[in-house]
């Protein structure tokens, strides 16, 4: 949430599936940006102790209690994901001022990181782990400097090898710009085994779902037509979807 504009001042909050209790979790003047739940932790990054969108990455309880930064990796503007039981994190991270937009695991007890991508020209970010977490889904754009280049959807084995490419934007369709989604942060659904994105297509942005071998692609909402879908997640059984609407 956006709480002080002129500070720049992000919060991250938590409430009820039915929306009461709505109760501000981070409760700092810092950018409290990306976020990620597991369990009874929840993970989110900041820039709360150093320079100004610089983020790191930081816990807590479910309360908002017993902060602690998890590690000395700067991270990017990115989404994360877990496996091994909330054990290990996935992120895109940097190093210095010249390796950055790079995926990452993290464990988090230790805090020590691992780099699984190697190719700084390219961008990597918003990655998350299959159910079983032997592969990741990511964002990727092979020159990150090239605003006609669109970012897609790719699939790979969990340490990075392997990677092809899982989504297609439609030729022809000329209704998103360059900083517009394409191909937006990926959710796997490990109920169906359907990736879930949200992309700008035809004017508005809508949610598809794509099978991790990409022969199936479905649109999954069906809005009236002024509305248009983004951010979401789903429920651990996959059985419901929280989704933004604008």
């Amino acid at each position: 949430v956006l709480e002080n504009r002129e500070k720049d001042d992000y919060e991250v909050y938590t409430m009820n599936p039915d929306g009461s209790a709505k109760t501000n979790l981070t409760r700092h003047p810092d950018v409290a940006w990306t976020y990620y739940a597991f369990g009874k932790k929840i993970y989110w990054i900041s820039d709360r102790d150093t320079c100004h969108r610089c983020y790191f990455l930081y816990e807590s309880d479910a309360t908002g209690q017993n902060v602690r930064k998890v590690t000395d990796l700067q991270l990017e503007d990115s989404w994360m994901s877990s496996r091994n039981n909330g054990a290990e994190l996935i992120v895109s991270g940097r190093v210095g001022k010249t390796i950055r937009s790079q995926l990452f695991t993290i464990d988090i007890r230790s805090g020590k990181s691992k780099q699984i991508t190697t190719d700084t020209s390219a961008r990597y970010n918003d990655p998350v782990f299959s159910p079983d977490g032997k592969q990741i889904v990511y964002r990727y754009k092979k020159h990150k400097r090239d605003r006609n280049e669109i970012t897609e959807l790719w699939i790979a084995n969990a340490d990075g090898s392997n990677p092809r490419q899982l989504t297609h934007y439609p030729e022809g369709d000329t209704s998103a710009q360059w900083h517009s989604y394409h191909a937006g942060p990926p959710h796997w659904n490990a109920a169906l085994n359907m990736i879930t994105y949200q992309s700008l297509q035809k004017g508005k942005y809508r949610l598809f779902a794509i099978s991790p071998d990409g022969k199936k692609q479905i649109e999954i909402t069906d809005f009236p037509a002024a509305l248009g879908a983004g951010w979401h997640d789903w429920t651990p059984d996959g059985r419901w979807l929280a989704v933004e609407l604008f």
